[in-house]
């Protein structure tokens, strides 16, 4: 039966066993990471509920859009290092982050609160 899930529900089902223990700390590995758009959404919904209920949430995520608007605090790689970090509001307005990571440009703002 496992065999036959998507990908979307295994990521899915990863997080519902996780999330069994009542965790207080949740570490999530690029949960988006091949995933259709709606299953991203949902994931991330998940997420920001997890996050209002006050579970501490460790997020690796290459889908910088959807990390910076569950996160708290941020912290942005290059090639290993630390290239960035502050708040997550700060770095999403960030001129840097937007054209590096958000590719908005100048409609970043109106993107972003979608």
């Amino acid at each position: 039966l496992a065999g036959t899930l998507s990908g979307g529900e295994r990521q899915m089902l990863a997080v519902g066993r996780a999330l069994m223990a009542k965790p207080k700390l949740l570490m999530l590995d690029e949960p988006s990471l091949g995933l259709a758009p709606l299953i991203v959404r949902e994931i991330f919904r998940i997420i920001a509920e997890l996050r209002r209920r006050g579970v501490s949430i460790l997020l690796v995520e290459q889908n910088a859009r959807a990390a910076l608007q569950v996160a708290d605090y941020a912290y942005v790689l290059e090639t290993g290092a630390i290239a960035m970090e502050g708040p997550a509001v700060q770095l999403r307005d960030d001129p840097r982050v937007i054209e590096a990571y958000l590719g908005l440009g100048g409609k970043h703002q109106e993107m972003l609160a979608t």
